[in-house]
């Protein structure tokens, strides 16, 4: 019987796609549901195109926790992936999935983390320090904003004429090639 993940997303949901394409031959791994917090985010038009369904729930919902719980428990959910989920996880699912949330996040962790420090806020950020390096952070979701313990980093140079959207690019191409890898090691 495989491993039943729900992914959650907010956004385009490339990730989301790579994931599940990545796993398309895998007998281990089958993904019976999307959720967002967005009805206008594109991951619905790529939940279609994989022929999965996809849900949305109000940040009050999400803030609940419990009408979600409720679907992954109707799903019979083992583990939850983050792709580009921008809400907090509320208690309840952390306590219902201990240590079976993953979130990936587009830089090296510590550095850049919390609230408010996702997408292009990370790689401006990243841009105007004069760092050297960004990258990946792969980590369990806690009850704190990219706090959990960290699973895998991988890490790109970042010259001193690089603009944030050249930062994003060599951090979305990370993320592309070790965040399916590394949940086929995890729950493999």
């Amino acid at each position: 019987m495989p491993l039943k993940i729900a992914i959650l997303a907010s956004g385009s949901g490339s990730n989301a796609e790579n994931i599940v394409t990545y796993f398309s031959t895998s007998e281990k791994f089958a993904f019976p549901i999307i959720i967002s917090n967005k009805k206008d985010a594109y991951v619905h038009e790529r939940a279609k195109k994989l022929q999965i369904p996809s849900v949305t729930f109000s940040r009050e919902d999400f803030l609940k926790g419990e009408p979600i719980l409720h679907l992954l428990k109707e799903h019979e959910i083992d583990g939850i992936i983050l792709a580009g989920f921008l809400l907090k996880v509320p208690e309840v699912l952390i306590n219902a999935y201990p240590d079976k949330i993953i979130n990936i996040h587009p830089a090296l962790l510590p550095k850049y983390g919390g609230k408010g420090m996702y997408g292009h806020h990370v790689h401006d950020a990243v841009a105007a320090s004069g760092d050297t390096e960004s990258g990946i952070t792969i980590h369990y979701v806690n009850s704190h904003y990219d706090e959990g313990n960290i699973i895998f980093q991988a890490k790109c140079s970042v010259l001193p004429s690089y603009t944030a959207d050249m930062i994003a690019e060599k951090v979305h191409a990370l993320e592309y090639e070790h965040f399916p890898r590394v949940i086929g090691e995890i729950w493999g």
